[in-house]
């Protein structure tokens, strides 16, 4: 049976085609008519993205895209309340696509206790109730989507948020190239034997461990994390560079071939020099155990579109991994038991 009769069988909801249109979730958010007029610029100190899973991924992403440009503080937060330096000088921005995340909630409640100033990205539920109650700045997501397949909505609305705000520089001619970057590598995926499959193909019956650089490519290690886990429904793990060097690398020393592990670097030419000798040290120690590692690179020029580049390619990777495992990437029974027993 060939991949596309067995998509055909396991992919119950169509996220092939979800994935293959990711671009016009871009075109959708860039042209989204903001009204944050409540929003006061000269009092804006730091600001926080509040949000879970697929919702806070975005969040992670701006932090790596805007990494030579964003010259305040910003956080990613995953709970139920903010820092306690929160207040009317943090800008807080509370994602949920389906704005029924319960710890989101609770920060977002947390956030108008602290008189911070919000703006909620959602398509609905009960953070827009909580919005429009107290006067708050809503942006609007496409629906139908479940929220790690809707990443590219999620991200571009944000950036589209700190564009909107001036926060940044105008992102429009990158954002243009990104969305012409999608459309050929969806073909690319897309069709019989692709790079995807086969690197697909690579992690059947392996537990991957993804390693990157903190700050740099961060989100594309814990972004492929959350798809393995999600998507093709096996664990997965990541670190980073610098950090593992002072303690992972140990581990090592009682590394064997039966826990088929399976190393995945993520390259970037962005990196200090030190850093990619330490790559390159660090997985000769590795081989040597008899561990295999795979180097994954993007040969696009801007760094940005290089992090989009190997997102996009990682949700393939994934994508293509639950239907070779025979499982449907859109199943989360885990995740709908959890929330329907919390």
């Amino acid at each position: 049976m060939n991949i596309s009769e067995l998509i055909k069988n396991i992919d119950t909801q169509n996220q092939f085609d979800v994935l293959k249109n990711s671009y016009h979730q871009v075109e959708y958010a860039w042209n989204l008519n903001l009204d944050l007029s409540k929003i006061d610029l000269s009092k804006i100190k730091n600001i926080i993205v509040t949000g879970l899973g697929g919702s806070a991924i975005g969040g992670d992403l701006i932090y790596n895209f805007l990494k030579d440009e964003l010259n305040i503080p910003y956080l990613v937060n995953r709970n139920y309340s903010l820092p306690n330096y929160s207040n009317e000088e943090t800008l807080v921005i509370a994602s949920s696509y389906s704005g029924n995340t319960e710890e989101t909630i609770s920060a977002l409640n947390n956030a108008i206790q602290k008189k911070c100033q919000i703006i909620c990205v959602i398509t609905g539920g009960k953070l827009e109730e909580i919005s429009n109650n107290h006067n708050i700045p809503i942006v609007k997501l496409m629906k139908g989507f479940q929220p790690r397949f809707a990443l590219y909505v999620n991200f571009f609305a944000l950036l589209k948020i700190f564009n909107s705000l001036k926060l940044i520089v105008d992102k429009t001619e990158i954002v243009n190239q990104i969305i012409t970057l999608l459309k050929n590598r969806a073909d690319e995926y897309s069709n019989e034997n692709n790079n995807a499959i086969m690197l697909a193909q690579s992690f059947l019956g392996v537990t991957p461990i993804i390693y990157s650089v903190s700050d740099i490519t961060s989100v594309v290690a814990v972004r492929l994390k959350g798809q393995f886990n999600e998507n093709s429904k096996v664990h997965a793990f990541y670190n980073f560079y610098p950090e593992l060097d002072h303690n992972e690398i140990v581990g090592w020393e009682s590394y064997r071939s039966t826990m088929n592990f399976k190393v995945i670097n993520i390259l970037d030419d962005n990196y200090h020099n030190q850093i990619k000798k330490r790559f390159e040290i660090t997985s000769e120690l590795i081989k040597k155990n008899g561990c295999e590692i795979i180097n994954l690179i993007s040969n696009q020029l801007d760094f940005r579109l290089r992090l989009i580049d190997l997102i996009y390619l990682g949700d393939w990777i994934t994508y293509y991994l639950a239907i070779l495992r025979n499982v449907d990437p859109t199943e989360i029974d885990n995740i709908n038991y959890l929330k329907e027993n919390l």
